[in-house]
């Protein structure tokens, strides 16, 4: 696997999808599968409109230091790349319209015709409290994954798992799912924009 292709490709999507405010500047996490026993992921510094070369660390699945650089979604990725023999990528990220929709829903089902052909409805995971969220999350996406035999999670006020076998392909979920949501809140008359 040519390395470097890679990570430029990891690069190019962080960017597409800091510029859609899917990524904070420290938020969020990218990473693909290099080999069966390792991972490319962001490092804790990462800053995604910027991906460079430095801020992607490879980890292999038994940990070592490198591990302490590594994003602190670091064992849920190697949790799902573990478990999960579809992922190749696997993003962590927080949608604007999607995040906002997860806080007052407990499903989605878009109304427009891409997202009702590509995604169809998803059930929103309510993580029931936040302060023990990091303990549990490892072993919880895993399995929603497994038992729901799905590639995306949106998990109410923290973000949507996403993991697919194409690099687009994921993207192009991610990006469906967030128009869909972003129509669903427009249909919704007390909703504001911010737009007049």
């Amino acid at each position: 696997m040519n390395r470097t292709h890679l990570k430029n490709q990891l690069s190019t999507l962080a960017l597409s999808m800091f510029r859609k405010d899917f990524f904070g500047i420290y938020h969020g996490s990218l990473s693909a599968k290099t080999e069966s026993n390792r991972f490319l992921i962001n490092t804790k510094e990462a800053i995604f409109d910027a991906l460079e070369e430095h801020a992607l660390i490879e980890l292999y699945f038994k940990k070592d230091y490198r591990w302490n650089q590594a994003s602190m979604d670091a064992n849920i990725h190697h949790s799902i790349y573990s478990q999960m023999s579809d992922a190749k990528f696997i993003c962590f990220s927080m949608p604007p319209f999607t995040t906002a929709y997860s806080l007052e829903h407990n499903i989605i089902t878009p109304k427009d015709y891409f997202g009702y052909k590509e995604i169809g409805s998803i059930e929103i995971i309510d993580p029931k409290q936040f302060d023990d969220w990091y303990d549990r999350a490892q072993s919880e996406i895993t399995q929603y994954f497994q038992t729901k035999k799905t590639d995306i999670m949106v998990i109410r006020g923290y973000g949507v798992y996403a993991f697919n076998r194409d690099l687009y392909g994921m993207a192009k979920r991610l990006a469906i799912l967030e128009k869909s949501c972003r129509l669903l809140m427009l249909e919704k008359p007390d909703f504001d924009t911010g737009f007049e």
